[in-house]
């Protein structure tokens, strides 16, 4: 009960208390009926209304960590009133507008959002790469309408809830409060029909006592890496928390946290290719003891039990786990941090980087949403011209934009 009075005391500390109907009875979450009305759905597999807005908004009830949370269905943030904690900005102020309708679909009927890859969950040849992260070096490319290996991370931060941030948050968000979100969130995902949950390996919050179950349950699932049959064999995709890139012979062994004495392989030339692609984000990572490098890596085994990374992207991440590309972004999103009002950091999915995205967007900011913008001491025209038509394409939302070349960053107006 202890998790359900805390919850409750932090309630008190917002403006907004959401209010459910759960078959013909509406109530306030921080009603006293309110933890039975909700125990009694998820056993009935009842879908909530978030009553924000009439007649009412489809959510689900996940099980995180043995709490029940009652989370927004995939992709339907936008259907939230903008004083609802549930709202997501409009998703054409970010890179997942390109993707949805064509790389990510939501099936209307189960909830789950169907996705397309522009990467392999197989191999044929014994090849090495390196995730371009959708913006390639020396060639003309046409944007890509599936998902690439950055993107789909992306899109699980995002349906994880993991890009939102309150003060109140401060100190309450660990790796694994990170794991269990996005657990849940891959579990509402899929890829040709199979449950994308199937073929993602997250580490387990470590634990001392309990070290041997979590090695084999890795193991298990491992195992499909080196089944023998005729035709390409299958990759998982692995998400984790870089610990280090050690020296190994020929290429480095890449340490993930949370699993110790888990090692993978990445060749010396892939590794080249990393520092060279990665390089903001590895710099991000080095010059702060606080921040987080994240991985997605499509990974596969070899007949002697190697296993090896196939395809690499890397995102940097603050202490409070939210991603940040360059160091305007960091001082930013540290700014944020520390503001009782909650906001959305947006990503840039397959987005290049020298296209415009709100870098951020505050949701209850009065009289509407305020999006902010940064503008990058590299920004041309065609940069600028992109910008002015975004922000004269959304007049529902109010404007902030930080140009690095004219100064300091500008007050914020909240």
């Amino acid at each position: 009960m202890a998790p359900i009075l805390a919850r409750r005391a932090r309630l008190k500390r917002h403006s907004f208390m959401r209010r459910f109907r759960f078959e013909s009875v509406a109530c306030d979450e921080g009603h006293n009926e309110f933890p039975h009305l909700l125990a009694r759905a998820h056993r009935g597999k009842i879908r909530p209304l978030c009553l924000c807005r009439d007649p009412g908004v489809p959510m689900y009830i996940a099980d995180i960590g043995d709490q029940l949370l009652i989370k927004r269905m995939p992709l339907s943030g936008g259907g939230h009133d903008p004083a609802c904690p549930s709202y997501d900005p409009p998703y054409e102020l970010s890179g997942l507008g390109p993707l949805m309708g064509s790389a990510i679909k939501l099936d209307p009927s189960s909830g789950v959002a169907c996705l397309k890859l522009d990467f392999s969950l197989s191999k044929r040849a014994a090849t090495n790469q390196v995730g371009s992260g959708g913006e390639g070096n020396d060639s003309v490319k046409v944007e890509s309408k599936k998902l690439s290996l950055r993107a789909l991370l992306h899109f699980l931060w995002h349906e994880s809830g993991l890009t939102e941030w309150t003060s109140h948050w401060t100190g309450k968000r660990h790796w694994w409060q990170v794991y269990h979100h996005l657990l849940e969130a891959a579990g509402n995902m899929a890829v040709r029909g199979t449950p994308l949950s199937d073929r993602l390996l997250l580490p387990e919050p470590f634990r001392a006592h309990d070290k041997t179950a979590i090695g084999q349950r890795r193991a298990h699932k491992l195992a499909r890496l080196f089944l023998t049959s005729a035709g390409p064999k299958q990759l998982m995709v692995l998400v984790g928390e870089i610990k280090e890139f050690a020296e190994a012979r020929g290429g480095r062994q890449v340490v993930i946290k949370h699993m110790p004495g888990f090692r993978l392989y990445l060749e010396e030339i892939a590794w080249t290719s990393v520092q060279r692609r990665f390089e903001p984000e590895l710099a991000l990572w080095h010059s702060s003891e606080a921040s987080h490098l994240m991985m997605i890596a499509t990974i596969g085994g070899d007949p002697a039990g190697i296993i090896a990374v196939n395809e690499i992207a890397l995102m940097a991440v603050t202490e409070q786990w939210l991603p940040i590309e360059d160091a305007y972004e960091q001082r930013l999103v540290e700014r944020l941090a520390r503001l009782k009002s909650k906001y959305v950091k947006g990503l840039r999915f397959n987005l290049r980087r020298d296209h415009p995205l709100a870098n951020a967007t505050l949701s209850d900011v009065k009289p509407q949403p305020l999006a902010l913008y940064i503008v990058p001491p590299s920004a041309d025209e065609a940069f600028e011209a992109c910008l002015r038509e975004m922000i004269e394409a959304r007049p529902d939302l109010s404007a902030w934009i930080w140009r690095v070349a004219d100064g300091e960053m500008p007050p914020l107006p909240i």
